[in-house]
């Protein structure tokens, strides 16, 4: 694991590198991954207006700051991702606000389809459901834990919906975004903060 780990992490992206792919992309009206089709493009469109405001808007709590100030070690944050994912659009700009308040985070992101050895190494109840946040300790390069797809409150809400009517629709797709915009990144920073404190 640890040799698919540092390989990833070496070929990882900045944030801002990782936002100029999908925003040079989607000018060209291709995405990230290996499947290209007009929905993915009108789910990147969508995902780049969500980064956008998020990128303004999110705020790190206080508790949060605090938390990440006074860390002793150094931390690798390593996302897989891809430009399509309204989730990863949705925590991806969280993760990177609370990475700018210490400089003991090292935050990079991969793309999943760029990357199937590592995203095998960390599947969602078998599938390569993504975000996915890989947190490692830097010098080791030990997983201290791993947050993702979503929230678990989010998770819930989907989880309920698929029960109740057996789909995964644009309804509860559209229930998801509002949860997340009610939510403001707050769940986002108390799990990942739950699992350092592990």
């Amino acid at each position: 694991m640890k040799s698919i780990l540092e390989t990833s992490y070496s070929t990882a992206l900045k944030y801002d590198e990782y936002r100029n792919l999908v925003t040079n992309l989607f000018q060209k009206g291709l995405v990230t991954g290996n499947e290209q089709s007009e929905s993915l493009v009108h789910y990147t469109e969508l995902n780049e207006a969500r980064m956008k405001r998020l990128d303004k808007l999110t705020i790190i709590s206080e508790e949060t700051t605090a938390f990440l100030q006074n860390l002793t070690k150094d931390y690798i944050w390593l996302v897989i991702s891809e430009g399509w994912c309204g989730d990863a659009a949705q925590i991806l700009p969280i993760v990177n606000k609370m990475a700018l308040v210490s400089d003991k985070i090292h935050f990079k992101i991969v793309l999943r389809d760029d990357n199937e050895e590592l995203m095998n190494l960390f599947l969602t109840n078998g599938s390569k459901s993504i975000p996915k946040l890989i947190l490692i300790e830097k010098e080791t390069m030990k997983v201290i834990g791993d947050f993702g797809p979503r929230p678990q409150a989010a998770i819930d809400l989907v989880k309920n919906y698929k029960e109740k009517f057996g789909i995964i629709d644009e309804t509860i797709k559209t229930d998801l975004q509002k949860w997340y915009l009610s939510d403001k990144g707050i769940s986002v920073q108390k799990e990942i903060i739950d699992l350092m404190k592990c």
